[in-house]
């Protein structure tokens, strides 16, 4: 038998179909359209659509629209096009197109809608269905009871492995992962024990489940954020983490698939926030205006920075004009120490987000970035100073003013870099804000001072 492996729609193979589809809406070839919509994965359609034409897109999806495919294209579409999208249609067609997606699914798509729209999506829909849906909006979208299924298989303790069986092979179609079996007690269905697939088909029939199963099971509550589930998740290598509530009682899973999403948009933000570009995931779908003023404010603080750093030129501005050389190396005391600054924050802030860092002993990995800095100032500004000394003979100390100035610029840039978003974290507060423009326009007030600071010393200027 052959086997095919689906690659990542990127590269060639994606401008391929993203050719194809445009092609053929042009000539409104709507059957062969239709028929290689339902041959390509919603998630590669999905894709697709980002790099279409408002046009193009309102008028692909009209044939979407016609497919079973379209509630899971949907649930694959980036927010902004998919409120796009759906606001032309009517909330009686939504309301069919829930009925089929998964409940997790269709309470995100209603929690991104209008309220009002919502409202009137929710009047056609089947009370079953309604009452699953609302009982997953009332908790915030980035916990665990926002994240999670409800469709899930639990099992009572007290039944025999041949009678789970039965029961796993009547139900396994509904349920979102039947790879683990949520052993629960009582009426109160509260969560006790969980066992896999496996171990239920190598087990004796007549064995009762509560003596097979595991009962340490690795769960989070419903208000569990969504970064610390997918820890717990990608820590014990599990396909799917329980999600219980006050009482313990068994409410839903959160599967490993949403488990991707929440890292990758997690990573995502954290990278734009450390660029000082906000946190919206979807930033590149936004307008030119919306982009710019999310922006801004970061940009704002960089440029603050910069009349400071201009302010403290401007009071060495004798200095300078005694030793014009100190003018030359201004950018790389300010570069070196920014770009070690940077370093140490990404380092911190990845370390803090994948739990490498111990949040009670700060002071070892403050003092070990410290060193790093020591250790790659000294080297840079041996080199820097040799080279100053060699190319400018007037004044003989310039060589000494510019190499340690790097030293003390990258050694204190490292302790900053790394200080800061540790002691933001400390105080609840995402660390991830801490680094770029925050760190870098801190740390390049801090290097004009001390380059400037020590040329006056050393220069006797």
């Amino acid at each position: 038998m052959k086997t095919t492996f689906k690659k990542e729609l990127i590269g060639r193979e994606g401008v391929v179909l993203l050719d194809t589809i445009r092609r053929l809406n042009r000539r409104n070839a709507v059957d062969r359209l239709m028929k290689l919509l339902n041959k390509t994965h919603p998630a590669d359609i999905a894709w697709v659509f980002r790099h279409l034409t408002p046009d193009e897109r309102s008028h692909v999806f009209n044939i979407i629209a016609q497919t079973g495919i379209v509630g899971e294209f949907l649930s694959e579409l980036d927010q902004a096009i998919m409120l796009e999208l759906v606001g032309n249609l009517t909330p009686k067609f939504i309301a069919a197109v829930i009925k089929e997606m998964a409940s997790d699914d269709a309470a995100d798509l209603l929690e991104a809608l209008p309220g009002e729209v919502a409202g009137e999506i929710r009047k056609y829909m089947g009370k079953a269905d309604r009452d699953e849906v609302e009982e997953l909006m009332q908790y915030h979208p980035e916990t665990a009871g926002g994240l999670m299924s409800p469709d899930f298989m639990a099992l009572d303790g007290e039944l025999s492995v041949a009678d789970a069986i039965e029961k796993v092979q009547q139900r396994s179609e509904e349920m979102e992962m039947a790879f683990y079996l949520y052993i629960t007690n009582g009426e109160e269905g509260q969560l006790s024990g969980v066992l896999s697939l496996r171990q239920l088909l190598t087990n004796p029939p007549y064995r009762q489940l509560k003596n097979i199963m595991n009962p340490n099971v690795i769960a989070v509550t419903t208000d569990t954020d969504q970064e610390e589930t997918a820890h717990i998740v990608s820590q014990y290598n599990i396909l799917a983490v329980p999600v219980v509530d006050a009482s313990y009682r068994l409410v839903g899973i959160v599967t490993v698939d949403d488990i991707i999403d929440v890292i990758r948009e997690e990573a995502t933000e954290d990278f734009l926030q450390m660029a000082g570009a906000g946190k919206d995931r979807e930033i590149l779908l936004k307008s030119t205006l919306s982009n710019a003023i999310t922006r801004a404010p970061w940009l704002f603080a960089s440029w603050i920075g910069g009349i400071m750093a201009a302010v403290i030129i401007s009071l060495f501005e004798a200095e300078l004009q005694k030793v014009l050389a100190l003018a030359s190396f201004i950018p790389i005391v300010i570069g070196m120490g920014g770009n070690i600054g940077t370093q140490s924050s990404t380092i911190v802030v990845r370390g803090i987000a994948t739990g490498r860092i111990n949040m009670n002993a700060l002071a070892q990995v403050i003092f070990k970035e410290m060193r790093v800095g020591l250790l790659l100032g000294t080297f840079y500004g041996l080199i820097l100073g040799v080279f100053a000394f060699f190319t400018y003979n007037d004044p003989l100390e310039l060589g000494l003013v510019v190499g340690f100035s790097v030293l003390f610029a990258m050694a204190l840039a490292a302790t900053v870099g790394t200080l800061v978003p540790l002691v933001l974290k400390r105080m609840d507060v995402d660390a991830a804000v801490a680094t770029g423009p925050f760190v870098t326009t801190s740390i390049d007030i801090i290097g004009v001072t001390a380059y400037f600071s020590i040329a006056k010393l050393f220069l006797e200027i």
